[in-house]
């Protein structure tokens, strides 16, 4: 599949990277396992030019929303090797391969896997990281959530306004997380808590349809499930750049003023970069110049002048009233 332009990474330097390319008429991809990234760890966002308060799970739905106003298109996956060809890069997830004149490397830090046995056999096919994503396509069944903390819980209550049950497991005898986010668990029925249990194995055929679990007592149990939904944290995956781009000892990724790498035509924007600090309207910021940059690059690489301004007007009114 061949675009102008793929980012790798679905938070806020991604998505606005997105928007931008997208805006002016470059063919975009986003490449992502999640939508939002550690954006969704923070339920009260309270320093987002625009927002006296906003959820990270709100504020990332509103940027994909506007993305994909523009044309932005987004795959659920998880790049695991990137390579250039003749001038061109080639993305390849486990998948599929996507090919672009330009990248954005965006991904700052990726969702945690499980690791657990039948986790990769299964991931995009019942095995997901990224609730808002794919909730939706499990309306009216059973699914399961494993984590903890807050980001489980958030899951679970978006979950639980699509599905029909979502379990969410504990490993200890207690709701992990804030009371604040616990009693809002407390008045949905189709909410329910498993406690002193983990994901041992994920089974299914074609599709994710049970989870064996390990309970405390180091008995195991098997649970119907349509699918999990894996909350686990966050981890930083830059191994793949290496001798790819130039990162710093951290395993960054090093910038200059235009966001620009040490590859022509590759840029990169948010936590994956050297930038000191790492705060979510930075990250936009920098997903920004990012994207203006990936598009002068790509009119200069063919003789032409890029614009100065955006040039796609969309009449929100319309869309209001539709």
């Amino acid at each position: 599949m061949k675009y102008d332009v793929v980012v790798i990474g679905g938070a806020f330097a991604g998505l606005t990277a997105a928007l931008y390319t997208s805006r002016q008429g470059m063919k975009t991809a986003v490449i992502t396992k999640d939508i939002g990234g550690q954006g969704l760890l923070t339920n009260d966002i309270q320093n987002f030019p625009g927002f006296v308060s906003i959820s990270g799970f709100e504020l990332a739905s509103k940027f994909q929303e506007q993305a994909q106003l523009y044309g932005a298109e987004f795959v659920y996956d998880e790049v695991i090797s990137i390579e250039e060809i003749d001038g061109n890069f080639i993305a390849r997830t486990r998948e599929q391969s996507y090919e672009s004149e330009a990248l954005i490397l965006a991904f700052g830090k990726t969702p945690r896997d499980l690791g657990v046995k039948g986790e990769e056999q299964f991931k995009g096919r019942g095995v997901s990281y990224c609730s808002i994503c794919d909730g939706p396509l499990y309306r009216g069944k059973e699914v399961v959530v494993a984590g903890a903390g807050d980001h489980a819980l958030q899951a679970a209550l978006y979950l639980a306004t699509v599905t029909s049950n979502v379990h969410v497991l504990q490993k200890t005898n207690r709701i992990s997380g804030t009371q604040d986010m616990i009693e809002q668990t407390k008045p949905l029925q189709n909410i329910h808590f498993i406690y002193e249990s983990e994901v041992d194995e994920i089974k299914g055929d074609r599709t994710v349809n049970s989870l064996l679990l390990k309970k405390k007592d180091g008995s195991r149990v098997e649970l119907k499930t349509n699918a999990v939904f894996v909350e686990m944290g966050y981890v930083a995956k830059t191994s793949m750049l290496k001798d790819f781009v130039e990162m710093n000892k951290e395993g960054e990724v090093i910038i200059n003023m235009n966001n620009e790498t040490s590859r022509a035509g590759v840029f990169a924007a948010g936590d994956v970069t050297n930038i000191p600090f790492k705060q979510a309207v930075i990250s936009a910021g920098h997903g920004s110049v990012a994207a203006l940059s990936a598009i002068n690059y790509i009119h200069r690489k063919h003789g032409r002048t890029a614009p100065k301004s955006d040039w796609k007007y969309i009449d929100t009114s319309k869309k209001e009233k539709s």
